[in-house]
C-alpha cells in the first residue's frame, strides 16, 4: 500500500509539472500536443516538460535509493549520499570541465562529472573492503569531501571569465531545466549498474541489522556487501550529479519519510526510499518552477530550504535517542 501510495503521488506531481509552469497548458492543449508533436503544445510538452519532469523522477529515485543504502551499510539515520563525497567529485568534474570551455561539447560535463564521481566511488569501494567500522568511512567521506569542495572554490578562483563563473556557480546549485533525452539515457547505464549493486546489497543490509559480528557469523561476505553498497550508492549518486548538478537533502529525507512504514527493514525500505525521491525531486522541480521570482529557482535551494529543517530534526530525534 506505501509503495503505491507513493507511486501514485510521484505521478500525480509529475502530471502537474506537465501542464503548469510559465505556460499553462489547458486540456484542449494537451490534447493537441498528443495529437500533433509539432504544434506550440506538443514542442512544450514533447521536448521540454517531458523530459524535465523525467530526469527530475529519475534522479529523485536514484537519490533515494542511493540514501537507503548508504543508510543501511552505515547503519546511520543522517548519511547521505554526498555524505562521502561523491556528490563534491562530482561537482569538481564538472566545475573542471567547464572551466576547460568543453561547455559547448555534447555530454563532456555530464561525462566529466560521472567519471570524477567514478574516480571517487573506485577510491571509497577500496576503502570500504579494508575498513570494518562504518564511523571509519564516514570520517573519511567528511574529510573527502571537504577536500573536494575546497578544490571546487580552487576553479571558481581561477575561472577565467565571469560567465564561466556563473556557468560552475549554477551547475553546484542543481536543475534538471533544459535537460533533453539525451541526457537521461546516458545516464542509463550507470544507473542501471547502481541499481543492480543495491539490489545485491539488500539482503546483506537486512542482517546487518544483526551487528557486523553476527551478520559475519552468519555467513555473509562483509568485504563484498561494503563493495557493493559503496559502489552502487556512488554510481546512483554521479550519475545524478551528472544529470541534474548538487541536489542535497532527498538521499537524507527519503528513507527517513518511508522508514516507519517499511518496519524499519533497510532491505524492504530500498523501493519506498527511490518512489519517495521521485516524489519529493517531482515536487521540488514544480514549486521552483512555480514559486514567483524574477529568476526561476534552482533545484538544489528549493531542496536545501526544505531539506535543512527535516536534517536538523533527525538529528534532534537521534541526540534525544542516544542521551535516553
Amino acid at each position: 500500500m506505501l509503495n503505491l501510495l507513493l507511486a501514485l503521488g510521484a505521478v500525480a506531481f509529475a502530471a502537474a509539472g506537465l501542464l503548469l509552469g510559465e505556460t499553462q497548458l489547458s486540456g484542449g492543449q494537451f490534447a493537441q500536443a498528443f495529437a500533433d508533436p509539432a504544434s506550440g503544445p506538443g514542442v512544450v510538452l514533447w521536448e521540454i516538460r517531458l523530459p524535465r519532469t523525467a530526469a527530475a523522477l529519475v534522479v529523485g529515485a536514484a537519490l533515494g535509493l542511493a540514501g537507503a543504502v548508504m543508510q543501511g551499510l552505515l547503519r546511520n539515520p543522517l548519511a547521505d549520499p554526498g555524505v562521502l563525497g561523491v556528490s563534491g567529485g562530482a561537482g569538481l568534474g564538472a566545475a573542471l570541465a567547464i572551466s576547460l570551455g568543453l561547455a559547448a561539447t555534447p555530454g563532456a560535463i555530464e561525462g566529466a562529472a560521472l567519471a570524477a564521481a567514478l574516480l571517487v566511488g573506485l577510491l571509497l569501494t577500496g576503502l570500504a573492503a579494508r575498513f570494518r567500522e562504518p564511523e571509519t568511512l564516514i570520517l573519511f567521506g567528511v574529510a573527502l569531501s571537504a577536500f573536494l569542495g575546497a578544490m571546487t572554490s580552487l576553479v571558481f578562483n581561477f575561472s577565467p571569465s565571469p560567465v564561466t563563473l556563473a556557468e560552475v556557480f549554477a551547475w553546484l546549485l542543481g536543475s534538471v531545466a533544459n535537460r533533453d533525452w539525451m541526457d537521461i539515457a546516458r545516464q542509463l547505464p550507470a544507473l542501471a549498474v547502481g541499481v543492480g549493486l543495491s539490489i545485491y546489497a539488500a539482503r546483506g543490509l537486512v542482517m546487518l541489522t544483526l551487528g557486523e559480528e553476527a551478520a559475519a557469523l552468519s555467513g555473509l561476505p562483509m568485504t563484498r556487501l561494503r563493495a557493493a553498497a559503496v559502489a552502487g550508492a556512488s554510481l546512483l549518486t554521479g550519475a545524478s550529479v551528472a544529470m541534474a548538478g548538487i541536489v542535497g537533502f532527498v538521499g537524507l529525507a527519503a528513507p527517513h519519510l518511508v522508514r516507519a512504514g517499511s518496519g524499519g527493514d533497510p532491505g524492504r525500505v530500498l523501493l519506498p526510499s527511490a518512489l519517495a525521491g521521485a516524489l519529493l525531486l517531482a515536487a521540488a522541480d514544480l514549486a521552483a518552477r512555480l514559486i514567483p521570482t524574477d529568476l526561476e529557482l534552482k533545484l538544489g535551494v528549493v531542496t536545501a530550504l526544505f531539506g535543512a529543517p527535516l536534517f536538523a530534526l533527525i538529528a534532534w530525534r537521534a541526540a534525544r535517542s542516544w542521551r535516553g
